[in-house]
């Protein structure tokens, strides 16, 4: 990638190889995708075959150009590149542009395409972005994790990928999925069913997880071999969790109380995730999440990973991320 003699505020890239698949799949179609990039960075793009050219603000050029050539790294293992993808590739490369590949530059220890995949049953999933990629090493190398920040930014799907890639590896001989049951600010009343049934409305977003690696059938067979179990966090007292994967979500709405006993549950050969958001905390009022308490009293023990995620993370649709700021911002008003 090189500045443009003529043009001060452009920057041009040759994208190597030149591969006219791989050239189509950058730009979209009808060239969507770098029309998302010119509209979000406020930038013009010209290309011809495998030239580009950026031109606009020095800064917001050169990020473009970034993207431009971090994408068409992408296509060379991808048979689809989405609007979606551009997208997560603005978002990583405005939360970290220093860290940001550049054309000319050998590849970073961080770059999204030296970091293995999670593999499962109904294909693989790649970490989006260099703070997916921290916490899924996190996971790997810790025996308890936590996970926190906003909705949309994939604490608990890739936990959920992690302990599916380990149970299928046989490092561990089963998944316990464990939520508190606190209704999100209205009462749902009696729950009718038994104990799984009750539950499961509060654990719906790790079964959908769970259908999309694994299939609905092999869930089931799992979940009546118990080698997926679900766990109200109520009901943990007691139990001491080897060789598991225990995936605790909505950890924000804990106890302090409850925090320590799920926290001293765990056993030989087993993993935990903690995923919560402490901006939706659900707890009476007067009573103190878990989830804090656990980052402050833990946050210095060597064996936890803390992964903090923020609105520049959010891997839903992009007004996510503008919704998650407004609400900050006007609660730090207030």
């Amino acid at each position: 990638m090189k500045r443009l003699d003529t043009q001060p505020s452009a920057y041009s890239i040759t994208l190597e190889p030149n591969d006219a698949r791989r050239l189509a799949l950058l730009c979209g179609q009808f060239d969507e995708n770098l029309r998302l990039i010119e509209q979000r960075l406020n930038v013009e793009i010209r290309s011809r075959d495998n030239f580009f050219a950026v031109y606009g603000d020095d800064k917001a050029s050169e990020s473009a150009a970034d993207v431009i050539y971090n994408l068409y790294q992408e296509t060379a293992h991808s048979t689809e590149l989405s609007p979606e993808e551009v997208h997560l590739h603005l978002r990583q490369c405005e939360r970290e542009k220093p860290m940001t590949q550049s054309a000319s530059n050998a590849q970073p220890a961080d770059n999204i395409d030296s970091f293995s995949v999670i593999r499962t049953k109904k294909g693989n999933i790649k970490p989006r972005g260099l703070n997916q990629q921290r916490y899924v090493r996190a996971i790997q190398t810790h025996d308890i994790n936590f996970g926190v920040g906003p909705a949309g930014t994939g604490k608990t799907y890739l936990a959920v990928a992690c302990a599916v890639e380990a149970l299928l590896r046989d490092e561990v001989q089963r998944i316990l999925l464990v939520r508190p049951a606190v209704e999100a600010g209205e009462r749902l009343g009696f729950l009718p069913g038994d104990l799984a049934q009750k539950v499961d409305p509060y654990l719906r977003p790790l079964y959908d997880a769970l259908h999309e690696m694994l299939g609905f059938e092999t869930v089931a067979k799992f979940q009546e071999r118990n080698v997926i179990e679900i766990a109200p966090l109520a009901y943990m007292r007691g139990r001491t969790l080897s060789n598991a994967y225990i995936i605790l979500d909505e950890s924000q709405n804990t106890t302090r109380e409850q925090m320590k006993m799920f926290l001293t549950r765990i056993g030989f050969g087993s993993t935990a995730v903690i995923t919560g958001d402490m901006s939706q905390i659900d707890l009476p009022r007067g009573v103190s999440s878990g989830l804090v308490h656990a980052c402050e009293v833990l946050k210095d023990v060597e064996e936890i990973s803390f992964t903090h995620f923020d609105s520049r993370d959010v891997v839903r649709h992009p007004i996510v991320q503008s919704i998650v700021d407004a609400y900050d911002a006007f609660e730090n008003e207030n």
